[in-house]
């Protein structure tokens, strides 16, 4: 089963160790020896850094285990994705689609939904309200007696007429502009 001929039964007495039965790092030179190392960390004796670098090389020797077995899992799953259709294109789809509903159900996306409504509701109102307004005061200049053609008149004459320069329109335009003579 495995392509190395190591065991990879994590349960097995022989875990990690190839197949002549020794640790392959320590025989290799995988690990450092007790040999190797002239110094010795303060406070640790001999014995005590051989039993640690064993020790090391056992952990050493699982983790590479753990890897192997972690690579044939992701070759079965492939294998598995690829028997069922699934593509890595689809399963970002799916995962893109699950992103999106468990966004739309968040209170945060409520929240700020609303709020954004509400928003919207408000503008509307307003630009309505304003459009009335524009309508109105459109609506009361048309009212007017005010004629195109000028003939005679000039405009200083036009402006005094007593009916426009008493519109509500035509005290608003001349309280934001002063007083302007013309001529």
């Amino acid at each position: 089963m495995d392509p190395v001929g190591q065991d990879i039964n994590l349960n097995s007495p022989n875990k990690g160790l190839g197949p002549a039965g020794g640790v392959d790092s320590l025989t290799e030179g995988g690990a450092m020896g007790v040999a190797a190392v002239n110094t010795l960390p303060p406070g640790l004796t001999e014995e005590e850094a051989e039993e640690l670098y064993s020790d090391l090389a056992k952990v050493e020797e699982e983790i590479n285990t753990l890897r192997q077995v972690l690579l044939a899992k992701e070759k079965h799953s492939a294998d598995l994705k690829r028997k069922l259709g699934l593509s890595p294109l689809n399963e970002l789809k799916q995962n893109l689609t699950k992103g999106w509903q468990d966004v739309q159900t968040s209170n945060a996306y409520k929240k700020t939904s609303e709020t954004l409504s509400v928003a919207g509701q408000k503008t509307t109102a307003a630009f309505s309200t304003m459009g009335t307004v524009l309508s109105r005061k459109l609506g009361d200049m048309r009212a007017l007696p005010f004629s195109n053609s000028f003939g005679n008149y000039s405009i200083r004459q036009s402006i005094s007429m007593p009916t426009m320069r008493n519109s509500p329109t035509f005290k608003s335009f001349e309280d934001k502009v002063g007083n302007i003579k013309l001529g």
